[in-house]
């Protein structure tokens, strides 16, 4: 999710049925041992970075290749300045320290047809909005995710549904997931809402399922979360990646908005803008708080196990019916503890390890192409 308002100023055919199977998720995969994440540092990316003709912001998604020891950053910008796009970066840790982010090569994003996509004012219907990157490691490919459209653009209404994509390294469309109907744009109150969609995405260890959240509920599920509204439920999806069907979709409660906006009416939100599968059913996962006129985002780090989740594809409503189970979270790591400006960090990857053995892991900021938004890269220790 962009935000356009400067967080320095005030500035249909559903899944059918309504019972709950009680099936639990189940897969295989290598885990990361998680107890606590201890903050190492932080890199601020200047403001006015160029790389081969186009402005470097609006990172939204982050992805590491261990074996070439480089990172896929994912640009969330709807061809505004330059065709949507996606980067390569290195970035180079010393004594649990970022020595330097270099930014090495840029990709243009390509759809179905293999063309460039075109700027959302020019045309919105086929416009895209970029917000997570993911690399196969098996495969040597990509997968991307927009979270479509349904907004008044160019004076008319445009309904554009979700999508994830694959790619190869160079950007070329080569196949495409099934995006269950439940989490499609429609006419009015049902489906997913305009902003509030495919935020988040991640691999399983064994790169048999790829996962994708939500950023926020869709209509059937009840109201967005709000500053006296907590347990909002947010939806995964599961999916198959070799048929690349869902398997199942699985309920996560979100935290209430951190902070009333100012004044009370204005724009404020909580959602999903990553998730990073770690084995075993579990996830961290960022929660995202934005209030208007508070100077910080408030971002949490939480450790979600899914080990017990029920499958609640056939479940029109998780506002209505109430009886699944969703997953359990534990709260790893408040960006607040940290005493200090933090902007809307969207991205979240596993990086390589530290001298003591421990994993690293990184995060990254969407700065909104905005010079009073700060581009923040952010090291942490993984203490297993």
């Amino acid at each position: 999710m962009r935000y356009f308002i400067s967080v320095f100023t005030l500035s249909v055919v559903l899944l059918t049925g309504c019972s709950t199977s009680k099936k639990a998720v189940k897969t295989n995969g290598q885990t990361v041992p998680v107890s606590s994440l201890k903050f190492l540092d932080e890199y601020v990316i200047a403001h006015d970075l160029r790389l081969q003709n186009t402005w470097v912001g609006g990172l939204s998604g982050i992805d590491y290749d261990a074996a070439e020891n480089k990172y896929f950053i994912i640009c969330d910008e709807r061809s505004a300045t330059s065709a949507a796009r996606f980067y390569t970066a290195a970035i180079d840790i010393n004594n649990y320290k970022i020595d330097s982010v270099r930014f090495l090569s840029v990709e243009t994003l390509k759809n179905a047809q293999n063309d460039t996509f075109p700027a959302l004012k020019i045309l919105p219907e086929h416009a895209a909005d970029p917000e997570s990157i993911r690399y196969n490691k098996k495969t040597k490919t990509l997968v991307w995710s927009s979270e479509g459209d349904k907004a008044i653009r160019s004076n008319r209404m445009v309904y554009q549904n979700p999508w994830i994509y694959e790619m190869d390294l160079k950007g070329r469309f080569k196949d495409s997931f099934l995006i269950p109907a439940n989490l499609h744009m429609y006419v009015g109150d049902s489906g997913a809402r305009e902003n509030d969609v495919l935020e988040g995405l991640s691999f399983s260890p064994d790169y048999r399922h790829l996962w994708a959240s939500m950023e926020g509920a869709i209509h059937e599920d009840g109201p967005l979360a709000s500053a006296t509204y907590a347990n909002a439920p947010v939806r995964f999806t599961r999916f198959d990646v070799k048929t690349k069907k869902a398997m199942g979709q699985y309920g996560y409660l979100l935290d209430a908005i951190a902070a009333e906006p100012i004044p009370n009416t204005a724009f404020s939100v909580n959602g999903i803008p990553e998730i990073l599968n770690i084995g075993e059913n579990r996830f961290l996962v960022l929660e995202r708080s934005f209030s208007t006129g508070v100077e910080n985002c408030v971002i949490k780090i939480y450790l979600a196990d899914f080990s017990k989740a029920t499958d609640v594809s056939t479940t029109k409503s998780l506002y209505q019916n109430t009886t699944y189970t969703p997953a359990t979270k534990k709260l790893l790591f408040n960006f607040n503890s940290l005493e200090r400006y933090i902007d809307n960090v969207e991205g979240i990857t596993l990086g390589p390890l530290l001298p003591n053995g421990h994993r690293s892991l990184i995060l990254v900021a969407d700065n909104n192409f905005n010079i009073k938004e700060k581009q923040q890269v952010f090291l942490f220790e993984i203490i297993p």
